[in-house]
């Protein structure tokens, strides 16, 4: 497992904090760790493709603007 943190865009309240957890936690594999407002840090599967949770989320409106491994 390898740990990353997301900078994600047009997160501006707690409702979208909790879209952003949910959708994430929905990705097979993954760990949600701390979800806030522009940000979400989670462990993905080492194999995983960035793209699998760049996707996820870019499908709910919210686009990935930072990825720190």
């Amino acid at each position: 497992m390898r740990e990353v943190t997301l900078r994600i865009g047009n997160m501006h309240c707690d409702g979208c904090v909790r879209r952003v957890s949910q959708t994430l936690g929905n990705v097979s594999g993954v760990k949600v760790g701390e979800v806030r407002i522009g940000a979400a840090r989670v462990q993905a599967p080492d194999e995983m493709p960035d793209e699998t949770l760049v996707s996820a989320l870019e499908k709910m409106g919210y686009p990935v603007i930072g990825m720190e491994k």
